[in-house]
């Protein structure tokens, strides 16, 4: 009897220092797969359709999804993702540049260095990588009254040189401030507006909509302009950097989840911007649910079954 005590013994410290080390390795490794994936959003229609996507698309491989709509803006989004209270949201390779990295504005803009240098800069930083490249670009611009802008012979941001002393301008909440914004503006182009009001994305159009403001930060896939009889102004001095949307996800993340890596890299260059502006309009104009929407375009690529 007391023989058997002894092995039973034995075999119960092997199980308890086996399962410490195991333990210890998955701590060192950080090699535990996500028990729920948590995608979170900004705070306009695009990020919660490409969220969606994400999220269908990584349902589709047996993972347990939260899309987090209206979680906040950039570095709302970039911080939760670091500390992984999220494990994936869809960003912008301009905003990633000049917000998250800090780096100072190129002397001509090009998409492939913005991408590469933000792409390198977060991994070695955050250890943030790209999951996908979706394949459009939504940029800032400036939009103004189309019928002002046509009575005023107003095509460009340069155009709006004798008349930005006197415009209020309705911005997102990032967009006044941000070095990429109307800093950026004011220092490529040399003059200023009277003032900004800051606001989310839907009221700063329907701000415009009753004379509020004069002009607006709008977004180039936004089918808004054209809903509310905008002009987008040509960047004739190409004052605002490359957005081009990917999605982002920590490298613990990639390492652990190879099937959820593989699963994103179906939406690489799979959204051009038509695609995209036509996807916002379901959602600004037909009132379609994000995630609807989302669902709707992944079965319609055969990229999910239902």
């Amino acid at each position: 009897m007391k023989f058997r005590f002894i092995i039973v013994l034995l075999l119960a410290a092997s199980l308890f220092f086996s399962g410490c080390a195991e333990n210890n390795q998955n701590r060192e490794n950080n090699t535990q797969p996500a028990e729920k994936v948590v995608i979170g959003t900004k705070l306009f229609q695009e990020s919660y359709i490409t969220a969606h996507m994400v999220s269908l698309l990584l349902e589709e491989q047996g993972y347990d999804t939260e899309v987090k709509e209206n979680l906040g803006g950039t570095l709302v989004n970039y911080e939760a993702l670091k500390k992984g209270d999220i494990q994936s949201y869809i960003e912008y390779t301009g905003t990633i540049y000049s917000q998250i990295l800090k780096k100072p504005p190129l002397e001509e803009w090009d998409p492939e260095v913005v991408y590469e240098e933000s792409e390198k800069g977060m991994l070695e930083s955050d250890g943030v990588v790209i999951a996908s490249s979706l394949g459009f670009e939504d940029a800032y611009a400036i939009a103004v009254d189309r019928e002002w802008a046509e009575n005023q012979g107003v095509n460009t941001i340069s155009d709006l040189e004798p008349y930005a002393s006197e415009m209020s301008v309705g911005t997102d909440p990032e967009f006044a401030t941000r070095e990429d914004g109307l800093p950026q503006l004011a220092r490529v182009y040399g003059f200023s507006f009277k003032n900004y009001n800051s606001m989310a994305p839907g009221i700063m159009y329907e701000a415009m909509e009753n004379n509020e403001v004069d002009a607006i930060s709008a977004y180039t896939t936004d089918t808004r302009n054209d809903l509310y009889g905008l002009k987008v102004l040509e960047d004739d001095k190409h004052a605002l950097p490359p957005y081009d949307a990917v999605v982002l996800v920590t490298e613990s993340f990639a390492e652990d989840n190879p099937e959820a890596m593989e699963a994103l890299s179906q939406l690489n260059g799979r959204i051009d911007q038509d695609t995209m502006r036509r996807l916002n309009g379901e959602y600004d104009i037909e009132g379609r649910s994000a995630k609807d929407i989302a669902r709707d375009y992944l079965i319609e690529e055969g990229l999910i079954s239902s």
